[in-house]
């Protein structure tokens, strides 16, 4: 069976004053119906621009994709005309953003940001489109649902903003849910109430979904499969119970060196990554992490890989090393 999503070589750049920054490049993916995804890399590594890509988000300009399809159900998001985009992206697709205060709009009411679309999209009249926000807020988990429709996002808390615009990406039952670092500002607490919900939610709709982070302890119970993103490329991808048993790429041994272990047996320093992320208008011809990297060769400095299989096709790398977890080159 085809996946649900297939993401082939997507390449976005952006327009600046001092040059274009090629913010993603050739990044494939694919997510299967009912399947979360994960991906995740530090800030600036591309996750973000590639599903806003997906989405058709880009600002243009300064932005444009340059190339590649994105291919939902078979149909390439890339050529269709900004209407039939627009019915996709309100009835099928579903995607809640890392700030809800910059796409909640502050002057209208929880309740009518959600029935506007309910409305649009689905044709109820004002009374069904009401009585749909309703159960869709009780849903995701708002308290007293019936008494804050008509609350504007101002009165909510960062974690209530947060369900509510939940509630607006689940509004026509999408068969995607792409979250976009949907927990970074929240304490602990309610990120752990926002991750069991997108997991009950998918749990009980069967809908994909594609979660962001630069945090790989959020990932390791909720995703089932992980894309490491590095420089707008994709250097890494494996179930993720392989990713965290055997990471194979440096800068995913990296990322995963840098989160504290609460089933350690002895006490260690956390480790980091030294140096800094590319310049995006500058990158370099080789592998875009080699001048941060241990293990470098100079082929690395020259030519930068692609991904491979290294246990299976589950599990590819882009590097030219193959670097077992216990950080010898196999």
């Amino acid at each position: 069976m085809p996946p649900l999503l297939d993401v082939r070589d997507i390449r976005t750049e952006f327009v600046t004053h001092d040059g274009v920054v090629r913010a993603v490049n050739g990044v494939s993916l694919h997510v299967d119906a009912g399947e979360t995804l994960g991906i995740v890399g530090e800030s600036g590594s591309g996750k973000s621009v590639s599903m806003l890509s997906v989405m058709r988000l880009i600002p243009q300009p300064p932005g444009r994709i340059v190339s590649g399809q994105v291919l939902f159900r078979g149909e390439d998001l890339l050529s269709l005309d900004d209407e039939a985009t627009r019915r996709i992206r309100g009835t099928q697709i579903g995607m809640v953003f890392q700030d809800p205060m910059t796409f909640l709009n502050p002057v209208l009411t929880i309740g009518r940001q959600i029935t506007e679309t309910l409305e649009e999209h689905l044709g109820l009249d004002k009374s069904q489109a009401r009585e749909r926000a309703l159960e869709l807020l009780e849903l995701v988990g708002i308290p007293v649902a019936h008494g804050r429709l008509d609350d504007y996002p101002h009165q909510f808390s960062g974690g209530m903003r947060q369900r509510a615009m939940i509630a607006m990406a689940l509004c026509c039952n999408p068969s995607l849910l792409i979250a976009d670092e949907p927990t970074t500002a929240l304490d602990v607490t309610i990120q752990a109430q926002i991750i069991e919900l997108v997991k009950r939610l998918r749990r009980d709709t069967g809908m994909a979904v594609i979660w962001i982070t630069h945090d790989l302890g959020i990932i390791a119970g909720l995703a089932d499969r992980v894309n490491v993103m590095y420089a707008g490329y994709v250097v890494e991808t494996a179930r993720v119970e392989e990713l965290y048993a055997n990471p194979r790429h440096p800068y995913t041994q990296g990322l995963l060196g840098s989160l504290p272990r609460l089933d350690a047996r002895e006490r260690r320093e956390l480790a980091s990554i030294g140096g800094v992320p590319p310049d995006m208008v500058n990158l370099p011809a080789g592998c875009p992490f080699a001048p941060r990297c241990a293990y470098g060769v100079d082929r690395c400095a020259e030519e930068n890989p692609t991904l491979r299989p290294v246990a299976g096709d589950d599990h590819r790398i882009a590097c030219w090393r193959d670097i077992s977890s216990k950080g010898k080159a196999l």
